[in-house]
């Protein structure tokens, strides 16, 4: 439930009914812990929830335009969902048994993404259309899913396939978990070269520029980190050198080619909310949806931003958008001015659930944010709540003491 409500169908199409489902299911066993409710872990968890939801009050309250009530409760669903879910975790040996379930879950995530991208060649004429009032997608009797949306076919030397989206509405955000199982594979369970090989097929399949980046930086790291010899440097070349000409022909086809304009959409979602933020730096415009497009549809960048851009053989061809923000981490900024998205990101890099190769990690999951809306749902969320846990753990500790 977690994982697939930070970007699954399932919560595309069944969005309310299934936050209620989650929010009693963790309710729920947080009932079988009797006892085990650690002081500490409630304590800290409260003061977190309380001081985000302070947070988020306050933004919606100063923010420069009137915001929704409604797009609003959706924030309070999540940060209740992702404190719940870390607080039960936090009451057992919660790092190794949270990280325990998620790799159990995306290993099912991965075996199923792959049965989806082979069985696109089988059933592709056998699809029919389901669509809800942010989303629609192809599907195979609800078992296989493949986005409708033009450029999601893809020609790589001379064979046609469907980028890979899993059971989520976006490839990016596949790429995006199956990065993580590799990188939980690496580095803290079996390091099972077979099951490796199969999430490197997966993230393959996506077609992902971010995947595919994402990816190539973890095998440099961790070979890097594990073998001490030339042998390190044979398999760098041996492993990088297809999957760096892969990486370097899906970014020409993005920024040059008949991808472009995916590309110019991260570009101006990474460039506009930052000017957005500079107008409005102490409490943004609000993270209202609707209010936030309505601004960035009639705001327009004073600088001359391309003749700096040009200066890499890039340019901005987007001058304004009606539509939300594929970067998480530049809405946030827009949408909460410079003093809260600056705490939360602290927050996301004191995060305390994966404290091995914490540097590697960050990567993964910033750059997965940057390029996705995913931030500001339970599973990445969460990381969030971790660091304020953090802090309050240790204040409430020290006040035990001197009690």
């Amino acid at each position: 439930m977690l994982v697939s409500s930070t970007g699954g169908l399932l919560f595309v199409f069944n969005r309310n009914n299934l936050f209620l489902i989650f929010v009693l299911i963790i309710i729920g066993s947080l009932f079988f812990l009797g006892n085990k409710i650690k002081k500490t872990a409630f304590y800290s968890s409260l003061l977190a929830f309380l001081v985000i939801i302070a947070l988020f009050a306050i933004n919606y309250i100063f923010a420069i335009n009137p915001q929704s009530l409604t797009k609003y409760s959706f924030f309070g669903i999540t940060i209740l969902t992702s404190t719940l879910t870390l607080f039960y975790f936090n009451n057992q040996d919660y790092k190794r048994r949270l990280l325990e379930g998620l790799y159990f879950v995306l290993k099912v995530v991965l075996f199923h993404s792959l049965f989806n991208f082979v069985a696109y060649f089988f059933v592709e004429n056998q699809l029919f259309l389901i669509s809800s009032a942010y989303h629609e997608s192809l599907t195979f009797n609800y078992l296989f899913y493949y986005s409708p949306k033009e450029g999601n076919i893809i020609n790589l030397l001379g064979l046609e396939m469907q980028r890979n989206a899993g059971i989520f509405w976006e490839a990016g955000i596949l790429q995006a978990y199956l990065n993580i199982l590799f990188f939980l594979e690496v580095s803290i369970f079996k390091k099972n070269k077979g099951l490796l090989a199969l999430i490197v097929l997966g993230i393959l399949s996506t077609y992902s520029t971010t995947g595919l980046f994402l990816l190539m930086i973890q095998i440099i790291y961790f070979l890097q980190k594990e073998l001490k010899n030339n042998m390190a440097l044979v398999l760098m070349i041996i492993i990088g050198i297809p999957l760096y000409f892969l990486f370097s022909v899906n970014m020409n086809e993005k920024i040059y080619g008949d991808r472009e304009a995916s590309f110019q959409k991260r570009l101006f979602d990474l460039t506009q909310p930052v000017f957005i933020t500079l107008e409005n730096p102490l409490t943004g415009v609000g993270l209202d949806l609707d209010r936030f497009q309505e601004v960035r549809e009639e705001f327009y960048i004073n600088s001359d931003l391309n003749s700096t851009l040009e200066q890499v053989g890039i340019e901005q061809k987007i001058e304004t958008t009606s539509k939300g923000s594929t970067n998480s981490v530049t809405y946030m900024l827009a949408g909460m001015g410079f003093p809260t998205a600056l705490l939360f990101i602290f927050m996301f890099i004191k995060q305390q659930i994966v404290t091995k190769h914490r540097f590697i990690w960050f990567i993964i999951t910033f750059v997965s944010v940057m390029s996705e809306p995913l931030l500001l749902r339970p599973f990445f969320f969460m990381f969030i709540v971790s660091g304020f846990v953090h802090i309050f753990s240790k204040i409430v500790k020290y006040k035990n003491q001197l009690v």
